[in-house]
């Protein structure tokens, strides 16, 4: 993979397509669906697990990688699929990296990666009733070949459900610096917008939400008609997600510093993608700062660096 090909402001993002098999009274049916490969470490062969007592049955156990234990979770399992027997030599384990963690991911077959333009990808905004899987651990879904349709997995509220990473949120510096101004805030994360959206009320800012970048530029043009020339007196941060449907953060980013209006306006990303490859990406972007979701002392101190340098 080329990952110089996947230019800055391109819309576009590369997914890892692998498959879940579900055993039904009317045969197999099979689940696609998609990882961001800024996301994935790498994909072995499942390896001999060491079993955890007193753990629910979808976490399968642990597993050496080098020195560092990976714990693995069985998706099928977690998702109350009942896969078909004796697939189990084509299992394979999707190692993932995110908000600095490493978790292991058995599936039953990884098939290839795909390149796909943000725009094509639509918000979850249903609800399924297949186990335990419901929207809300579904980030998008695209279409693909033969009309079939790939969902893309928010594998971090699952791995928060599981109790295998939990943002810090509690931490708050002894003094903790008091701004005013509104900050923008843009993430398809109703639960990641609540935690960036109390923080930085506790610095003094009126937030202002989107969903994703294009909602994001609409409100620009919005506060832009409010404030005209004086927007940046009055707007002082853009805190962007990278992975949103419609539009990702690093083509939004890339359109506000491409526009006079708001080329001044200082942007943070706020990202579970933990991989230096996107860090330098969002620094190409125009970014200012990139945070790995969410470590509360770290994001305060970015936010108030960054806000005090364009204080006037």
């Amino acid at each position: 993979m080329d990952e110089s090909s996947l230019k800055v402001g391109s819309n576009e993002m590369e997914l890892v397509d692998f498959r879940i098999l579900n055993q039904s009274e009317d045969g197999v049916y099979e689940g696609i669906y998609g990882i961001n490969v800024s996301k994935v470490r790498e994909i072995i062969r499942v390896p001999k697990l060491t079993e955890l007592p007193g753990t629910p049955d979808f976490i399968e156990g642990i597993f050496d990688l080098r020195d560092v234990v990976i714990p693995v979770v069985n998706l099928a399992k977690w998702m109350g699929i009942t896969p078909p027997e004796g697939g189990e030599k084509d299992f394979r384990i999707v190692i993932t990296e995110f908000n600095n963690v490493l978790i292991g991911f058995i599936v039953h077959e990884a098939k290839r990666i795909r390149r796909i333009n943000w725009s094509d990808i639509e918000p979850a905004t249903f609800a399924s009733g297949s186990g335990t899987l419901d929207g809300s651990k579904i980030t998008g879904v695209t279409k693909i070949e033969g009309d079939n349709v790939l969902l893309i997995l928010d594998l971090e509220s699952v791995v928060q459900d599981l109790g295998l990473y939990e943002p810090d949120v509690d931490t708050i510096p002894h003094e903790l610096e008091n701004f005013s101004g509104i900050a923008l805030i843009l993430d398809d994360s109703v639960t990641a917008r609540k935690i960036v959206k109390e923080a930085l009320k506790k610095m003094g800012f009126q937030v202002v939400e989107a969903i994703d970048g294009q909602e994001g530029l609409e409100k620009l043009d919005e506060l832009y008609g409010m404030y005209g020339e004086k927007i940046a007196d009055h707007l002082k941060l853009i805190l962007s997600d990278v992975e949103m449907p419609r539009m990702d953060g690093f083509h939004f980013a890339a359109n506000v510093k491409e526009d006079t209006r708001f080329k001044d306006i200082p942007i943070v990303f706020n990202s579970s993608i933990s991989d230096h490859f996107s860090e330098i990406r969002g620094k190409e972007a125009g970014a200012e700062a990139y945070l790995v979701k969410f470590e509360a002392s770290t994001f305060y101190d970015e936010v108030s660096r960054v806000v005090r340098a364009h204080m006037k």
